[in-house]
């Protein structure tokens, strides 16, 4: 009966230390193959990554979507709004225009009415729309909403506040659909020291 377990020592022959060698390599190569579980967890981690990716990019893309429509509805009137603010200006310097000794007539009294009337309704239309008039007088000047066209002498008045306004300014939403311009206080006792836009007077940078 043929021993065929390799021999190996001083009586080993050039056969078995060959056939000894090529045992070793291939139980070398085996030990190396990748595990099959080992690489199925390394895909699923793989897949699982890329699916949270996509998901979370799929979410932002909802959200900036569901912004841009929204914008849209918003500010979609906002070219129709300016045109509408330039005759709400007109009935307004209509109304100025009247002196007030004729007020009292009648028949003028009827038709100034109306035309107040006319205003308020163009108003209260803009308003359910998003376009709302700013109220900037008492508040500090604020150059985001408010346009300086000059300043009143007032050691009352906290400096740089706003106190008279030449025409009114609308916002539509959060935008400003056309800054207030205003007439601001000068000479009053200055705000504590802050560092807002606006501390400083609007007109410095034009005087400097």
């Amino acid at each position: 009966m043929t021993d065929e377990t390799t021999k190996t020592g001083p009586d080993a022959t050039a056969a078995d230390l060959t056939q000894d060698v090529a045992d070793t390599v291939e139980t070398t190569a085996e030990s190396q193959e990748p595990d099959p579980v080992e690489l199925l967890k390394a895909e699923n981690s793989d897949l699982r990554d890329r699916y949270l990716r996509l998901a979370a990019d799929m979410d932002n893309l909802r959200r900036r979507t569901e912004r841009e429509i929204k914008d849209a509805k918003s500010y979609s009137v906002a070219g129709f709004a300016r045109d509408m603010l330039a005759v709400s200006d007109n009935l307004r310097r209509t109304l100025d225009a009247i002196p007030a000794e004729t007020r009292d007539d009648a028949g003028l009294k009827t038709l100034i009415e109306g035309v107040e009337m006319t205003e308020r309704s163009m108003l209260s239309a803009l308003e359910r729309h998003g376009v709302r008039q700013i109220e900037p007088v008492g508040q500090k000047f604020d150059p985001n909403f408010h346009q300086a066209m000059f300043e009143v002498p007032n050691p009352e008045v906290p400096n740089n506040t706003v106190v008279q306004v030449v025409q009114a300014g609308f916002v539509i939403g959060e935008r400003v659909l056309r800054p207030a311009m205003v007439g601001v206080a000068k000479g009053g006792p200055k705000v504590a020291e802050i560092s807002e836009p606006g501390a400083n007077s609007p007109f410095d940078e034009k005087d400097a």
